[in-house]
């Protein structure tokens, strides 16, 4: 073997020695055949699933399995559109079923996936994390023997003594916040421990993010509310039109609070060619927290919802209320109420029912229930030759009803039915004068006549306006949006903060000049460990500047002028 050979032994451990630890990612290693035994497996298996093109994977394979979830209706979002697409799909369904697609989130192959995403970056964590602290608590590895092998490299000679530079290059170094201590005949530097805090700050994020998504489905929930003005709305479950919550969702967990609708108003584009477009809607209510709190007041509008604890309530929808007076055939008031009405397009043209339960008897004296087919429009328009409403606001309000008598189908009984459809199987209809279905167009004011003595329903000039809120409940999203933040910061500082190390070594030559060698070294190839250490060495070789280069037939080989130093 030659001497060379010989040679570059050790000088690569050496320099294996000063790159070392620039990174606490682990080593990929090859994948090898476990041993044989339980142990054996179970140590090859948790390496694999420790190593980051695993966690990689897992992460691709999440993001997968939640596009079904996006696109195939689910069962904790609209049980509705899950019917109506097992009725439309009559083959798809059945797979659907088998591979839990209707419920992804909750799926057996989803959650095995969430959960080993969930180990794997644990197990990616923990020892990077315990290498990083053993890093900060150790110092920088000495000078390598050979400085001039590493890719930044430059040198002079001082009259200045040995001693004198390595303080000046000491003070230098941590004055532009390099760690930096002196190891022998030379000071050993290093800078970029942020990247490696970004780097863990992102994947611990990525934990966060996983825990605060798995709390928020598991916890969270999700109802609506329909509120006329001049009504409130308790967060209590049996006040709720609809409501949907996680699977370890509790009914204590609701926040308390309540809130009454003041008044809402909209308004509206009333030329051009957006004429009818929604401008603003605000909602003014008054809100007071817990059983006792203080009311306070405050506007909800449409994406800027109220905040009170884990819960968001949201402005959703709007709609209007005629105010319906029933009297009996005596004059006797059974039923006085604003009457939400639905609406069917963007000019709020609408529908709903009127129910009379109790307190009603025809004109023999005998109980009956009453029900009341409306269709509301806020702006008629006789030249449209439509009953369909030409704008949103109330311009020319115009009501058309028809009624029945009978049994509005065992309401008394306890069934439940909807309060915006008229079940008329037990239900005969009022008839006019030739035998026609009873109905009328009424404006406010007006009033409907039932025959034989029946009674009298009138449409009253006050027409209250009623909104919909949405109250969603949960209780990781603060965590989730912290993580989410978290996880944008550390991987920006992992991708611009580069690692890099700076040694500057000054000894004495052999003719009694000192010789300054300064080198760095980062994690990648990068201009910027040059730059710097061109930078450094320019302030440094002022503070020490260059001797005269020794004569041609000094016996010394002559040293390399610093690229860039020279004055």
């Amino acid at each position: 073997m030659s001497k060379t050979e010989t040679d570059n032994g050790p000088d690569q451990e050496d320099l294996g020695a000063a790159g070392s630890q620039l990174s606490t990612a682990p080593t990929e290693e090859l994948s090898v055949a476990p041993g044989l035994g339980v142990i054996g497996w179970a140590r090859w298996f948790w390496r694999q699933l420790t190593s980051m093109r695993v966690a990689l994977l897992l992460l691709l394979l999440l993001s997968l399995g939640a596009i079904p979830g996006s696109l195939i209706p689910q069962t904790g979002a609209d049980l509705n559109k899950v019917d109506d697409f097992r009725k439309a799909h009559k083959t798809l369904a059945p797979i659907y079923d088998k591979l839990g697609l209707f419920h992804v989130y909750s799926s057996v192959w989803f959650s095995a996936i969430y959960i080993l995403l969930f180990v794997s970056l644990i197990g990616c964590i923990v020892p990077r994390t315990w290498q990083f602290v053993g890093q900060l608590r150790g110092r920088p590895p000495g000078a390598p023997r050979r400085l001039t092998r590493l890719p930044a490299y430059t040198t002079w000679r001082t009259t200045a003594e040995p001693e004198q530079v390595r303080e000046a290059a000491l003070a230098l170094l941590k004055k532009r916040r390099f760690r930096a201590h002196a190891a022998g005949d030379a000071i050993a530097a290093e800078k970029g421990y942020l990247r490696e805090l970004g780097n863990l700050a992102f994947h611990i994020a990525l934990i966060v993010l996983l825990v605060a998504f798995a709390s928020g489905q598991l916890y969270k929930s999700d109802g609506t509310k329909l509120v006329v003005e001049g009504d409130g709305f308790s967060n209590a479950l049996l006040q709720y039109d609809d409501f949907k919550a996680g699977s370890l969702f509790q009914n204590d967990d609701l926040v308390p609070f309540s809130f009454d609708l003041k008044d809402f108003k909209g308004t509206y584009e009333v030329t051009g060619p957006n004429r009818g477009t929604p401008r603003t809607f605000e909602a003014k209510i008054g809100y007071s927290e817990g059983a006792y709190g203080k009311e306070k007041s405050t506007t909800i509008k449409v994406n800027q919802p109220l905040h009170i604890g884990d819960s968001k309530v949201y402005l959703v929808s709007h709609g209007y209320a005629p105010v319906i007076t029933v009297r009996d055939g005596k004059g006797k008031i059974v039923y006085k109420d604003a009457v939400p009405l639905l609406p069917l397009d963007g000019n709020v043209t609408s529908n709903g029912v009127v129910k009379v339960l109790d307190g009603y008897r025809n004109a023999q004296g005998k109980k009956e229930q009453l029900g009341f087919q409306a269709f509301f429009v806020p702006t008629f328009d006789p030249k449209s030759g439509t009953m369909l409403s030409q704008f949103p606001a109330l311009v020319n309000p115009l009501l058309a009803v028809n009624a029945y008598h009978g049994d509005l189908g065992g309401v008394n009984a306890g069934m439940a039915q909807s309060v915006y459809q008229l079940d008329k199987t037990r239900m005969k209809a009022f008839k006019d004068g030739k035998g026609q279905l009873l109905k009328k167009l009424l404006q406010p004011g007006d009033t409907l006549t039932l025959p034989n003595g029946a009674g009298s329903l009138t449409f009253e000039k006050d027409i209250k306006e009623w909104a919909g809120f949405e109250i969603v409940q949960e209780p990781g999203s603060g965590w989730a949006l912290g993580g989410a933040l978290t996880a944008i910061f550390g991987l920006a500082g992992s991708l611009f903060i580069q690692r890099r190390r700076v040694w500057v070594r000054a000894v004495r030559g052999a003719d009694g000049v000192t010789v300054v060698e300064m080198a760095g070294l980062g994690r990648s190839e990068s201009a910027k460990v040059p730059e710097e250490l061109g930078d450094l060495a320019g302030i440094l070789y002022d503070q020490a500047p260059g001797a005269p280069e020794p004569d041609d037939d000094s016996t010394d080989s002559p040293v390399v002028p610093a690229e860039g130093a020279e004055k």
